[in-house]
């Protein structure tokens, strides 16, 4: 892979440039209150945004956030990530209030050399994400306008064809970001030679979102542990009864041929709780997953299971998580996918943190994030990497 890197950017010299910084900063909010609940995806982009500042660049950040619709929407604002921003960096950081107007051009044109200034959420504008060729390349000549040079170091949206992400570096010198680079050499391990035995976990809820991901990692893997809700769907496949627990019916047969064609690596739960309704105080307890009663659902592996996928994991020297093995969220449900975490802790392997629900749980849960290899911060985006599929972000860096 030829792609020129933050550190190439650097050794030009970027004092008193303008360098346009594709973050990941969609962080999640509490929906009360606004605030931040998890700062990681910010943390993660410091590194490039300090090394440019020191430089005495013009930094000129943008991103999304959420799902808007295209349009202003002010549950989706970037203000408080730009607040907390600062707060990270130790200066303040300037905020427009739109993406391309008068508030986003008076604010870089302030900009002096070392501050930092954070445009308003990328979404907000249509021709972010616009299947329109011509839509999205206006909104990107818009947003190169802003910058003598790009830096990618948003890995989470990669795996989108969005203004920001593929047009913008066809229309200036275009680098990857440390977080960029790190995310590729660290995935690159895993679809290239893993040090076996190579142990891939994988959960959340749906089988259909990672059905790719299993058909191509089948053949290289030495075990395939599934938990989650999507491992209702396998279990039913066995002929079980999972009760009122999630299940696609329409993935079934699928999961039926999966099983078959394995060889033996897929390890599916032997027990699971379950509970009366989703939520946080329904009565629950641990059943055999032969023993599910119809009108109950299952909302995380058990401990006989967290025993078994531990002794599978010990003895691995790869390892690759992706999805809570289940409903962590409420601590009734949380116990299932804390064991996992703390047995890929505890093997002596290289371990690889999928991103997405599996990186927040790792921060929910007050587990120690230097005890894993690497934590993405990409969840779709590692998975789809994974798969083999060309990342469109990657491609536009490549080019």
């Amino acid at each position: 892979m030829s792609i020129r890197t933050l550190d190439d950017l650097l050794a030009e010299g970027v004092s008193g440039r303008r360098v346009l910084v594709r973050a990941d900063l969609n962080v999640p909010l509490d929906k009360q209150t606004g605030a931040i609940t998890d700062d990681g995806r910010i943390r993660a982009v410091l590194p490039t945004l300090g090394a440019l500042v020191e430089a005495g660049a013009k930094v000129v950040v943008c991103s999304h956030l959420g799902r808007p619709k295209g349009a202003p929407d002010p549950q989706f604002s970037l203000g408080p990530v730009a607040g907390r921003l600062g707060e990270l960096l130790g200066a303040p950081v300037r905020f427009a209030t739109d993406t391309v107007g008068d508030s986003a051009r008076s604010t870089v044109a302030d900009l002096a050399d070392g501050q930092v200034a954070l445009l308003e959420n990328l979404r907000f504008n249509a021709g972010e994400t616009s299947k329109d060729e011509a839509e999205r390349g206006a909104f990107a000549d818009q947003l190169a306008a802003f910058g003598d040079a790009y830096v990618d170091d948003a890995f989470g949206a990669v795996h989108r064809k969005h203004a920001s992400v593929y047009d913008v570096p066809a229309r200036l010198p275009h680098v990857a970001g440390r977080l960029v680079l790190r995310e590729v050499e660290v995935l690159s391990k895993l679809t290239g030679d893993p040090e076996r035995p190579y142990v891939v976990v994988l959960g959340g809820s749906k089988v259909s979102d990672k059905l790719a991901v299993i058909e191509a990692l089948l053949p290289t893997v030495d075990r395939l542990l599934i938990g989650g809700g999507m491992c209702f769907t396998f279990l039913k496949a066995q002929g079980l009864e999972v009760g009122t627990s999630l299940l696609e019916k329409d993935m079934v047969e699928t999961c039926r041929n999966l099983l078959e064609r394995s060889n033996g690596k897929i390890l599916l739960p032997v027990d699971v709780v379950v509970a009366d309704a989703f939520a946080p105080d329904a009565a629950h307890d641990t059943v055999r997953v032969d023993g599910i009663p119809s009108h109950r659902l299952g909302l995380d592996v058990g401990p006989e299971t967290v025993a078994g996928f531990s002794a599978a994991l010990s003895p691995a020297k790869t390892i690759f998580w992706n999805g809570p093995m289940g409903v962590f969220e409420m601590p009734a449900f949380a116990a299932g996918t804390r064991g996992i975490a703390e047995a890929i802790t505890k093997a002596d392997a290289f371990s690889v943190v999928g991103g997405g629900d599996s990186a927040a749980a790792v921060r929910a849960l007050g587990l120690d994030e230097s005890s894993f290899g690497h934590i993405s911060t990409g969840g779709g985006a590692s998975l789809e990497y994974l798969e083999g599929k060309a990342l469109p972000g990657i491609a536009a860096l490549e080019n």
